[in-house]
């Protein structure tokens, strides 16, 4: 008992701690949040494009590598592609539904880790009033305290999933193939622990 007394002495003065690390809340930087997505235009190109506004946060144990909540919102309106009048029809009932489905939704439910810093993120996608379940492979790009402006700790992610739209009930132009089924989401983003 002397001894176990002792050490847990030298662990305080030592500035150890006895109790594990405690999960935190991130929230994602919007300046530095990237949605964007690729599909397939009558078959000669991917068509590049993205939502300009999006938000998220989760709660997180590095230590245990445990993710205990997460989610993230895209505002549906925000979709740009460099092409006015494609923007306005990918907002309208065709696509997007943007004024009836405003938010498009992804809830985060288990982290399942490969490596240090990889894994499958698993969660639902809400989109079209339709929710269904989704993967994305993560890859933790960097942890460490941001070297200027807010110098906080960050963590920067990126993710990769393929989506089939008609699963979410959008099936404009697929019959003909004038616009691919699978369409690939991509994000990328800084996280400040808060």
């Amino acid at each position: 008992m002397k001894n176990l007394c002792t050490w847990l002495s030298a662990s305080a003065l030592l500035g150890f701690s006895l109790a594990q690390a405690e999960p935190r809340e991130f929230e994602i930087d919007p300046e530095h949040f990237s949605v964007g997505f690729l599909v397939s235009h009558i078959g000669y190109k991917q068509q590049l494009g993205m939502f300009r506004e999006a938000e998220g946060h989760f709660v997180w144990d590095e230590d245990a590598n445990e993710l205990h909540s997460g989610e993230v919102v895209i505002q549906a309106d925000s979709v740009f592609t460099n092409h006015d009048r494609r923007d306005r029809h990918l907002r309208s009932g065709d696509f997007l539904h943007a004024r009836r489905h405003g938010a498009i939704r992804f809830e985060a439910t288990h982290w399942e880790p490969r490596e240090e810093n990889s894994g499958t993120l698993r969660g639902e996608l809400s989109l079209l009033g339709q929710t269904h379940p989704v993967d994305l492979d993560v890859t933790i790009n960097r942890r460490a305290e941001y070297p200027f402006g807010h110098e906080e700790y960050t963590v920067g992610m990126s993710a990769r999933t393929t989506i089939q739209r008609s699963q979410w009930g959008m099936s404009y132009a697929l019959e003909d193939g004038l616009v691919g089924d699978d369409v690939e989401l991509i994000l990328e983003f800084e996280a400040i622990a808060r």
